[in-house]
């Protein structure tokens, strides 16, 4: 989902918007939900389509993008049946717990494991669409069972908001941890407030999500609890802070 940048979003003045990245002011101020950058009014998230503008806010989100759109032009010139699948948050098992880049449930399991409580930053109710691994499978299946999806793309994910403080006391509760989220009110450069995946299309040709995030965090815990982690968190928000991409 990097490569869309922000999500969808609404406005009751202006209908649907796609904005770029929050200014600097705003998240110095605290002021951390999307405002219209047409008429200056409130805006609410919606799910993000496919057909939503690609505003990556990233070097990793723009080659996410390139490598898209060469796969698809590649396939429809030389006839090579070829799809792309947007990922939205992916987590499970296996996943890389000492990994400081990981996502959000992989980073807050490794702090847990050691001790040590998640931080979050801003203020913990930017949200996002956590996909579980088997969902994930189950989509890259269909992708090559399915002929009529050839030389689209179409977003995987559950078409459901969780805000990342939700990530960070689910497992907490799950682990049996004593932590309390750390919430810094700082903010990171590129991060945007909300994604969640409109999964319309990819349903019409068969997917359905079936593992809830209630359920796949617990299965993520039972995995978790067998594994040790090195918490190299700080280091990497301490480069972040030295390069100047992090408050």
């Amino acid at each position: 989902m990097s490569l869309y940048g922000e999500g969808a979003y609404g406005c009751d003045r202006c209908g649907v918007i796609y904005p770029r990245l929050r200014s600097e002011a705003h998240l110095t101020a605290r002021d951390y939900e999307m405002s219209c950058p047409r008429c200056g009014g409130a805006a609410g998230p919606l799910p993000t389509g496919e057909d939503k503008p690609l505003h990556a806010t990233s070097i990793y989100a723009i080659t996410k993008k390139d490598q898209e759109e060469m796969c698809l032009t590649v396939g429809r010139a030389y006839g090579i049946p070829t799809v792309a699948l947007r990922y939205f948050n992916t987590y499970g098992p296996r996943q890389a717990l000492s990994n400081p880049y990981a996502g959000a449930p992989a980073i807050f399991s490794g702090r847990l494991l050691n001790g040590r409580a998640p931080v979050i930053f801003e203020d913990g109710l930017q949200s996002r669409d956590l996909t579980h691994v088997n969902d994930i499978v189950q989509a890259n299946l269909l992708a090559l069972d399915c002929d009529g999806m050839d030389y689209g793309a179409y977003n995987v994910g559950t078409g459901r908001a969780l805000t990342i403080l939700d990530i960070a006391e689910a497992l907490i509760t799950h682990l049996g941890s004593d932590q309390v989220p750390e919430i810094t009110h700082t903010y990171r450069a590129g991060d945007i407030r909300h994604c969640f995946a409109d999964i319309s299309r990819i349903r019409a040709v068969g997917y359905e999500p079936k593992v809830r995030f209630e359920d796949g965090i617990a299965d993520l815990v039972g995995w978790v609890r067998s594994q040790t982690a090195v918490d190299r968190f700080d280091g990497a928000k301490q480069e972040l802070v030295r390069r100047g991409l992090a408050a």
